[in-house]
């Protein structure tokens, strides 16, 4: 894990993605996705660093997705540094965020507050 690259604008794991060391995060000029991110929009014209901070119940851009949106939901309610802290913890218990071409374990939950519990616990 690569905490220093912390949690990008919508929420995704940049610490723990597998593309971090060739993508220089959401805050560069150089990011591939700035121009079409509806969420590095909205978080830059509400000069907001991360959707978490955003006081609305959105779903715009990544936020329509499951992860996204429970990793966002979890900053909100525990904060950022709670989100890594478990995220770590679960990496290191073997919990794999995704890999190249195969879903990880954070992957295929169809409940927000499942899905949060599962980052909280690791557990399924």
């Amino acid at each position: 894990m690569k905490r220093e690259l912390g949690i990008a604008r919508c929420g995704l794991a940049c610490c723990l993605c597998s593309e971090n060391d060739k993508c220089s995060g959401c805050n560069s000029d150089a990011c591939p996705d700035k121009d079409w991110c509806d969420n590095r929009r909205c978080t830059i014209e509400k000069g907001i660093s991360h959707c978490y901070e955003c006081n609305e119940d959105c779903k715009k851009g990544l936020l329509n997705k499951i992860k996204p949106y429970a990793f966002t939901l979890f900053a909100k309610r525990y904060g950022e540094e709670k989100l890594l802290d478990c995220l770590e913890a679960n990496e290191k218990s073997g919990i794999i965020y995704h890999r190249d071409g195969i879903n990880g374990d954070y992957d295929d939950f169809n409940s927000v507050e499942k899905f949060i519990d599962f980052i909280k616990t690791g557990k399924r």
